[in-house]
């Protein structure tokens, strides 16, 4: 049947530019039929058993023949490769995956052509071998098919050796069986890898060819006539023990049938018609005819015409030579009566009883455990090296039966567009394929399937189609694809990186200069489409992102480190200058379409647009900076390109305003544009200058910046109002303390901060010429402003503590007692501790801390209002020589008086407790400061901080005194500290512990820096002044409700509760049904739980109190939090009232942990343990408690409740329990650990200058809270102060962590001197003096 009677199907086939698809189809066929005539040829088997049946008895005095006609040594299976001297062939990457998938199912037995167990035990040891780190080391490195067989045959030689089956020598015969099968494997594997070279396909197939089953040995070892004759003729005759020749049978041609959509009934005739022509004998004659071509000079395969040189001509010919020699030594060896066509000098002497085994087989050439493999003599080359190879083309050339040209059978007129018409058939295909697959299945980039490729691999051998044009053809398909969008953008890089790979292995210099041009011209087109592509794109400048080019760029470098740019009349420099002018158009364009914008605004302020174009050249020249640090492809710098375009039509419009700008800023005293704005533009001008400088540093700009602006410097007047303190005293003295705002604030700051920003806009107004003088005017004016600051704290100070504390006579509590107050006198007596009287809050109280709150607000206004940053850097630029004559330096203590230990009651009553405060006082007696009393403590915590301004050493006294109600105070104990300059010049804060002249000891932190006449050290005194006194305000806030929290989270309730536990009143109850539901509903899924160890038990009790139980037990303390929360939650602005609430968790929390553990102390303490119900019923109390500030997710946000605090307290539950061994081991490894990952280092103090603004405060608050503290070590420490006999373990882990922080603290102390520091630090961090006498 014709080809050409499949008219209606013909019809509608697409016809390449050069090939028809029907041609491609034919010769496409005829490939894949060779492949199924180079299948082994079945033979009788029958007549084969009776065979070996009747020479079975001769097998022992035969097996030694057998074995000698074998391969023996694994260098003869090489031997041919390594005399032609040609570079190692190196196998795909890929293969490794593939061939480790193979291995590990030939293993586990899933594959069925390998059952043979003692086939799957060596392919067993072997892929056990290749798991190892050395051996995918050294494959990845060399990869070298050969060193691959040789490391399976040593595996294979100890596997067999080893079995008790192999009797004799026998094992090597069983052993080249292996060495067969697993090189027949490779050739499996590769067919599922793409890009697989010619030379090791080919090399492959010759080993295979080598290690098939020898024509002079029988199945069982030894030759015997009848076999040999038999197997002769299960060759020759067409009987149905050879090939069926159904199209069924023949699995690459049906893959050609289903690529060009043909039914398989008209392949199969198509098969009939063609057998008669297409036969092996063609094949080797079309081999023979490509040997001729070489000698005559035909253009195919190739020439010397084709090359650069004549060692590129060279190395191409020997190594073509080589493979059309091999493929026709594995044809002759697949079916010896090939060998009559062939001259005899040019093949080896081949057995006319050979059978072969199919190089395309999934099933070995033997069944037989002990078949033998080729002889040497078999399959050996004629020669070695060039010589010899030209000899077999000489021989070739002279025969007259084989003419020159392109006669052939199964290579078509034009093999490469034949080659490139398949390949785009099979891409097209494989992704009509893709198209129906799940959206989630990964395919691969290299687009084709297992079967595709091995169809491409066969016609590209048969074709003689070279691998530098197979890698050129493929980049070729995948840009047309994509140009069409048929393929995703990363299949390029793909291409490109098969490319790499095969420039790697072949220089490209000695490939056809066809196949080099080609791929020239290809990754032309690619670099002119990506090129063209990119430059489009910029149009998106100024939001343009790295995401949206950067695969065009990586794309577009690779194409450029090519080299091959050059060889397609390529100007990269001129492509590139193309996009450099597409960035400045497209920077103009963006430039006058903003500037239209804010100009066509309305308003009568023309500073503004101004203002709002620095604004966005700067944030896009951040922007772009961020997003392109680099030039793209070297050399377009879009950031440099911005601005280069940008600022200089920004300065032609500042220009073109100069008149109109003074104009508008002098017309009245409310001027259209207020003198802010000229200064604020003055400052962008500057900065955008500085960044044109930065970014186009050859770039010269005629502007001047100083005459533009000094007109308006100079309208600048210094006025400073002597009456500054006069206004805290107006503000305070017309003040009722009544929220004015939504803020809470009263009138008070807000008239004090009206008053200071007074002057700062008078200043504004003012022309100043010389800088310096009008920074040391802010630096005057921030003076005067810090000490209006300090007075109104200190006057709001005095009047809240006065409503604090009230005297008797003044303060009356209400006639009338509410229900809480009822209760906690019950509870008093229930414990038979001191009645603590509950403080109610006053609503003006609150209206006084929100004023502090917005006083920093206000202040950090002010901050930003006159860029004290910039005042800083004019007075440290342009400051005058330092005269002669200098005043002496002073220096700022900062002094915190933190917590006192181990205080004496000063009667000899045991449960007798303190009333302490502490007063500092100088060498002549002057009380310099005094902090809060602390009630009912020996162990009292003040955490107030003093500043303490020196100029020499100053020693001062501590005194810890007891308060009297009547008389006076009693003195508990005194210490002495130095504040000398010299011993603290390292700025940083030391913890320094004094021991008092009595009992106990007192813990002071110190840290100091110098007294500047600086206006950032100004702001940086008022912001830590208001600090303080909030801190102060909040802290009274908490103490005066921690007695009562301590009274109702005490021992004594804990144990009246455990002891008799709380009658039920259903009355009570019928009130308070919340309990129940909390119960019912179960714990929270936020609540964070400490599971307990394996080795405990769950505690079982059989009498524990309901929960309703224990929160009546703490029922006051709930119902005076709602009593006095409300007061806060209405008056408290919404800052203070979350530092308030903050900190009152965090007291709660702080009590809560004293009742389960004492205080970090290398002093026992007599605190005994909580048992386990009473353990049980605190962490009860902690969740109540936590769920009543959380509300359901309406109050405090469960973070901040559930804080590093929280979670140490609820880790307190986990370790409670534990034996004092074990805790002791866990101790000393969290501690390792702690020490060892997170190590303390010692921060600077928190100086003045870290204070100046909110914008700082907030930036240590953030790096505060971002710190991870890991405090179990500390916990468990604290769990084994109540544990006999453990008071030298916890003093020695104390004295190991107070010596590491010492010498880390040293460390960093060292590090810090190294650094170069001003002269004044220079001066500080001379040798520390010996300490001062005591004055007496």
């Amino acid at each position: 049947m014709s080809r050409k009677s499949y008219s209606s199907i013909a019809s509608q086939r697409r016809i390449s530019r050069y090939v028809a698809d029907d041609d491609v189809f034919t010769y496409s066929l005829r490939v894949a039929f060779l492949s199924y005539l180079m299948q082994p040829k079945a033979v009788d088997n029958n007549a084969t058993s009776e065979a070996e049946a009747r020479e079975k008895e001769h097998t022992s005095s035969r097996i030694s023949g057998a074995i000698s006609n074998s391969i023996l040594s694994i260098g003869d299976l090489f031997k041919d490769v390594t005399r032609e001297g040609n570079k190692s062939v190196k196998f795909p990457e890929k293969l490794l995956k593939v061939l480790d998938t193979k291995l590990a199912n030939i293993a586990m037995g899933k594959d069925a052509a390998y059952s043979d167990q003692l086939i799957r035990r060596t392919f067993a040891a072997f892929y056990g071998a290749s798991t190892t780190d050395q051996f995918r080391r050294q494959m990845k490195e060399n990869r070298k098919i050969e060193e691959m067989i040789l490391m399976f045959a040593t595996t294979a030689t100890g596997v067999l050796r080893r079995d008790p089956s192999l009797a004799g020598d026998t094992w090597k015969l069983e052993l080249n069986k292996h060495i067969g099968m697993f090189v027949q494997m490779l050739r499996e594997c590769l067919r599922n890898v793409s890009h697989v070279s010619q030379e090791l396909t080919t090399r492959l197939d010759m080993y295979a060819a080598k290690l098939a089953p020898s024509p002079d040995s029988t199945d069982s070892g030894y030759d015997t006539a009848s076999t040999t004759s038999r197997r002769n003729e299960s060759i020759s005759s067409p009987s149905p023990l050879g090939l069926s020749m159904n199209v069924m049978d023949m699995e690459m041609a049906k893959s050609v049938a289903n690529l060009f959509g043909f039914p398989l009934q008209d392949v199969q005739r198509e098969i009939y018609q063609m057998k008669h022509f297409c036969t092996e004998k063609a094949a080797i004659l079309d081999l023979k005819t490509c040997l001729k071509n070489l000698n005559a000079g035909e253009a195919f395969p190739g020439r010397r015409e084709d090359f650069d040189s004549d060692d590129a001509w060279n190395q191409w010919r020997t190594t073509e030579l080589s493979h059309l020699q091999q493929l026709m030594v594995i044809m002759v060896q697949f079916n010896p009566e090939l060998a009559k066509s062939a001259p005899s000098e040019a093949l080896p002497s081949i057995s006319t009883g050979a059978r072969p085994g199919s190089v395309y087989s999934s099933t070995p050439g033997s069944s037989s455990r002990h078949a033998s493999i080729s002889s040497r003599r078999s399959v050996a080359l004629v020669g070695s090296g060039v010589g010899t190879l030209d000899l077999v083309a000489e021989q070739i050339d002279g025969d007259d039966e084989i003419e020159a040209g392109g006669n052939f059978t199964f290579i078509p007129p034009n093999p490469k567009r034949f080659y490139k018409r398949l390949l785009e058939l099979c891409i097209q295909a494989d992704l009509d394929a893709m198209a129906n697959l799940p959206e989630d299945q990964e395919v691969s980039l290299g687009i084709l399937s297992s079967r595709h490729i091995e169809l491409i691999n066969e016609c590209a051998l048969r074709w003689r189609i070279a691998h530098s044009y197979r890698v050129a053809c493929f980049m070729d398909v995948i840009k047309a694809k994509y140009e069409r969008e048929e393929v995703p953008l990363e299949c390029i890089p793909e291409g490109l990186q098969m490319i790499a790979k095969a420039m790697n292995d072949i220089d490209i210099s000695r490939w056809p200069k066809a196949d080099s041009d080609y791929l020239a011209e290809v990754y032309g087109s690619l670099f002119n489409a990506f090129l063209s592509t990119l430059y489009h794109t910029l149009d998106a400048l100024p939001g343009l992102k790295p995401s949206e080019i950067s695969p065009y760029l990586g794309i577009l470098e690779s194409l450029q480190e090519s080299g091959l740019l050059a060889r397609f009349d390529i100007d990269v420099l001129a492509r590139v200058e193309t996009l450099r002018e597409k960035v400045r158009e497209v920077a103009e364009r963006a430039y006058l379409e903003r500037s239209k914008e804010l100009f066509a605004a309305p308003g009568v302020n023309r500073a503004l647009p101004l203002l709002l174009t620095t604004d966005t050249i700067e944030k896009n020249a951040k922007l772009l900076d961020k997003r392109f640090p680099e030039p793209l492809l070297g050399h377009v710098d879009i950031v440099a390109l911005m601005c280069e375009v940008q600022i200089p039509m920004f300065l032609g419009d500042l220009e073109a305003n100069r008149k109109r700008l003074y104009e508008s800023s002098m017309n009245g005293p409310t001027p259209d544009v207020p003198i802010e704005d000229i200064f604020a533009l003055f400052r962008r001008t500057k900065s955008i200058l500085e960044m044109h400088q930065a970014f186009c540093p050859n770039a010269q700009l005629k502007f001047d910046l100083v005459s533009f602006f000094e007109p308006y410097v100079r309208q600048w007047l210094v006025t400073v109002d002597s009456k500054t303190l006069q206004w805290v005293q107006g503000a305070i003295a017309a003040d009722k303390f009544e929220a004015s705002d939504a803020g809470g604030h009263s009138s008070s700051i807000v008239d004090l901060f009206d008053s200071i920003r007074s002057p700062i806009d008078f200043l504004k107004d003012l022309e100043w010429v010389d800088e310096y003088q009008e920074a040391r005017f802010y630096t005057a004016l921030s003076k005067t402003f810090s000490k209006a600051v300090e007075q109104y704290c200190r006057n709001v100070e005095e009047l809240f503590m006065s409503e604090m504390f009230p005297r008797p006579t003044d303060y009356l509590q209400p006639q009338k007692q509410s229900a809480w107050l009822e209760r906690a006198k019950q509870l008093a007596q229930v414990t038979g501790e001191k009645k603590v009287i509950p403080f109610n809050f006053q609503p003006t109280s609150c209206v006084k801390l929100n004023n502090i709150e917005a006083a920093r607000r206000l202040l950090d206004n002010i901050y930003t209002h006159i860029d004290v940053d910039s005042v800083a850097s004019t007075l440290e630029r342009t400051a005058p020589p330092v005269p002669e004559k200098q005043e002496r330096q002073r220096f700022l203590f900062t002094v915190k008086v933190v917590i006192a230990e181990g205080l004496v009651p000063l009667d000899s009553s045991p449960s007798s407790k303190l009333d302490t405060f502490v007063t500092l006082s100088d060498e002549a007696g002057t009380r310099l400061a005094k902090t809060r009393t602390i009630y009912e403590t020996l162990d009292p915590r003040w955490d107030e901080t003093f500043d303490l301004s020196v100029e020499k050493p100053l020693w001062l006294m501590l005194s810890v005194r007891d308060r009297a109600l009547i008389g006076k105070h009693d003195t508990v104990g005194r210490a002495y500290l130095c504040l000398d300059p010299r011993r603290f010049g390292d700025l940083l804060a030391h913890d320094l512990w004094f021991d008092l002249d009595s009992h106990g000891r007192i813990l002071v932190r110190v840290s100091m820096e110098g007294e500047k006449d600086d206006i950032q050290f100004y702001f940086g005194r008022a912001f830590r002044s208001l600090k303080r006194s909030e801190g102060d305000m909040v802290r009274i806030f908490i103490d005066k409700m921690t007695p009562f929290i301590q009274q109702s989270l005490s021992r004594a309730v804990l144990k009246a509760l455990v002891k008799t536990g709380t009658g039920l009143d259903y009355t009570k109850a019928l009130d308070n049904m919340t309990a129940f539901y909390r119960n019912a509903l179960g714990p929270s899924a936020n609540e964070i739980q400490v599971p307990l160890p394996q080795s405990e038990k769950p505690r079982i009790r059989p009498e524990a109190l309901s929960d309703y139980e224990i929160e009546q037990a703490i029922t006051p303390l709930f119902d005076y939090f709602e009593a006095n929360l409300q007061t806060l939650n209405t008056y408290l602005s919404e800052e203070t009232k979350e530092m308030v609430i903050t900190r009152l968790w965090k007291e709660i929390l702080a009590v809560i942990e004293a009742l389960l553990v004492p205080p970090l102390s290398n002093v026992p303490s007599d605190m005994k343990p909580l048992s386990d119900k009473e353990v049980d019923i605190v962490f009860k109390w902690l969740k109540f408690l936590r769920d009543f500030f959380f509300i359901g997710g309406e109050g405090v946000p469960l973070e901040t409740l559930q804080n590093q605090k929280y979670r140490d307290v609820v880790s307190i539950r986990l370790y409670y329990d534990w034996n004092t061994d074990v805790l002791m081991e866990e101790c000393v490894r969290m501690m390792q650990q702690q020490l060892h990952s997170a190590p303390t280092m010692k921060k600077r103090a928190k100086t003045v200058y870290a204070q100046r603004n909110l914008g700082t405060i907030k930036d240590r608050k953030r790096e505060k809270r971002e710190q991870k503290e890991v405090t179990n070590g500390e916990t468990i420490l604290r769990i084994l102060r109540m544990r006999p006999g453990t008071g030298d373990f916890i003093a020695q882990q104390m004295q190991i962590i107070a010596r590491m922080q010492a010498e880390q603290e040293k460390r960093v102390q060292d590090q810090d001197q190294k650094r170069v520091a001003r002269p004044r630090q220079q001066q500080l961090q001379q040798d520390v003096p010996p300490l001062p006498p005591l004055p007496s």
